[in-house]
């Protein structure tokens, strides 16, 4: 059965479940495909009242999820996806490098909007935390404009500064809301601390000072030139709400009506995150920005603080260093491994604690050896995660496969790195990831893709593209076809000719007349998953004739 997908929304959400029971019975009556198909968009932004603030302890969300499973629907497909298996452009996220080419210059540029904090003026200091993995403080520019200073720490020059900003590049070209985060050099004279400033310490608060600045600026690093090198982080436009959670929807946002863990770019996100070690990807790393439009608005939803990724993480003292070894490959509360080590008495080690891994001081700790893309972890257990199936992976993995060597180059000189070996070597191993996050799940279904009909009345022929050909997984040595006209209104097929082969990715299409064609195409190769079948829709509109629909044969197990 096919999932459901968006549809327009309605903002009374005391009439959800009617409204959707009336929609359904419209969706039966059309049949599979409406007019629309495939949905490019979903309109999920109808204007609101402001939702509550919804606030989370790091501590209390670590033990929530290690202890139970907070999502609900084991074996659902992915509910806010097209009849393409796309996610539309939402308020979640906007389609970039995976549907269309994404220039050098444009993934360098990611979510900019401005060329940094103004250093033609002072900062005037209006908020700082002297605590945590990143102590820094908020900042309001000669241009006005807000910005949170976060710094590296001694020992460690340039690390967290780099993650952040390659991590906003690379996501940002996925399809993620992130935050404009720029690398600038400060000087303590540029710092001019503002009457009404704040200082945060733990839970409590007070007034801060001169001297306050001077103590944060105390544990970070000195460039040679004296200035200290930081990322500033521009605030987002809107009025933060809190953070999102992975699992259930907001009961005060009528447009949230989609469970979040059977959203597909949370689920795929495990992909992503995988491939950049951003095991760090938790709920506090979210934020949920109220867009006001009048007296009304609506929800945009962000990835924030990317200083955790690749090879940079903290250490026992909650302060920046070279990312933890267990990263990426054992909750930080997981039951098996300790029991392990409980009843051998110590004797049984965790396997990953002898992993050779690439250290540098800029880039920190990351391998590309070790790592299995389909058995990586983030700190604690997520429900969308844990739900992801074949088919939210292939999505992810297919933006994967679309940031070539040039592409991560350039992301990653985002990085400004001191010494130009660590871009060279951190590039080698995000390529080294890339190419064992398709290695793998390219092999997990059939990777037919891109199809297309090229061409005008008999010379018309549905052409399409065999990403694991393409990245030189294997061969396929032709295809098998059966071409079918499809009834939309009540789901049937009846054969259209006879069953046909064609040695390359390109199928003649039949004459004839029917509104829907549909064309089960396999694959001849070694690989099994490749020979499993996957069913072409085409619409025919006129003279127009164009693909209005995929289903691939594939397992609706989640992969945890």
């Amino acid at each position: 059965m096919r999932p459901p997908h968006p549809r327009r929304r309605r903002v009374a959400a005391a009439a959800l479940l009617g409204l959707w029971l009336a929609v359904a019975t419209g969706a039966a009556a059309q049949g599979m495909f409406r007019h629309d198909d495939p949905l490019q968009r979903d309109a999920d932004d109808i204007p609101i009242p402001k939702p509550a603030e919804i606030e989370l302890s790091t501590s209390h969300d670590v033990v929530y999820h290690s202890l139970a499973d907070r999502g609900r629907g084991e074996g659902v497909r992915a509910m806010n996806v097209n009849t393409l298996g796309e996610v539309p452009d939402s308020s979640w996220f906007t389609n970039r490098i995976g549907v269309r080419e994404l220039s050098l210059e444009e993934l360098a540029r990611g979510p900019d909007t401005v060329e940094g904090p103004d250093t033609s003026g002072p900062w005037s200091v209006v908020a700082g935390k002297s605590q945590g993995i990143t102590p820094g403080f908020t900042i309001v520019d000669a241009r006005g404009d807000t910005y949170f200073i976060k710094f590296d720490s001694v020992g460690y020059p340039h690390l967290a500064t780099a993650a952040d900003v390659i991590g906003t590049k690379l996501f940002h070209a996925i399809g993620y809301n992130v935050p404009e985060n720029y690398i600038a050099h400060l000087t303590r004279a540029r710092l001019q601390v503002h009457p009404d400033a704040r200082l945060t310490r733990g839970r409590s608060e007070r007034s801060m000072r001169d001297a306050d600045v001077d103590a944060i600026l105390a544990l970070a690093p000195r460039e040679p030139d004296g200035s200290y090198r930081v990322v500033a982080s521009r605030a987002v436009p809107g009025e933060p709400v809190g953070h999102r959670l992975f699992y259930g929807t907001r009961g005060d946002d009528a447009n949230d009506v989609f469970p979040h863990e059977h959203r597909r770019e949370l689920r795929g996100l495990r992909v992503f995150c995988a491939w950049l070690n951003h095991d760090d990807s938790r709920a506090l790393n979210s934020l949920d920005v109220f867009v006001p439009d009048g007296e009304r608005g609506h929800l945009r939803h962000y990835l924030i603080d990317f200083s955790s990724i690749l090879g940079a993480g903290s250490d026992a003292r909650r302060q920046i260093a070279p990312q933890s070894r267990r990263a990426g490959h054992e909750y930080i509360i997981e039951w098996a491994p300790i029991f392990k080590t409980l009843f051998s008495f110590g004797l049984w080690e965790r396997p990953w604690r002898h992993v050779e891994y690439t250290e540098h001081p800029e880039i920190g700790r990351l391998e590309a050896d070790y790592f299995e893309p389909q058995r990586w972890k983030p700190e604690y257990p997520n429900p969308a995660f844990r739900r992801m199936q074949m088919e939210d992976a292939f999505w992810a993995t297919r933006i994967v496969a679309r940031f070539d060597d040039e592409r991560i180059r350039a992301a990653v000189a985002a990085g400004d790195y001191a010494d130009p070996g660590a871009g060279r070597l951190l590039a080698g191993l995000v390529r080294a990831r890339r190419d064992k996050v398709l290695a793998y799940y390219l092999r997990q279904l059939s990777p037919l893709d891109e199809p297309a009909v090229r061409g005008e009345g008999a010379e018309r022929r549905l052409e399409f593209a065999h990403l694991g050909e393409r990245h030189g997984l294997g061969g396929v040595s032709g295809y098998d076809f059966e071409w079918a006209r499809f009834d939309n209104a009540r789901g049937v097929r009846s054969p259209l000719g006879e069953p046909g082969f064609s040695p390359g990715p390109s199928l003649p299409v039949p004459a004839d007349g029917a509104d829907f064609l549909v064309v089960r195409i396999r694959g001849r190769s070694d690989e099994p998953a490749w020979r499993l079948p996957v069913d072409v829709f085409l619409r025919q509109r006129g003279r127009e004739t164009s693909v209005v629909g995929i289903e691939r044969a594939a397992s609706d197990r989640s992969l945890d």
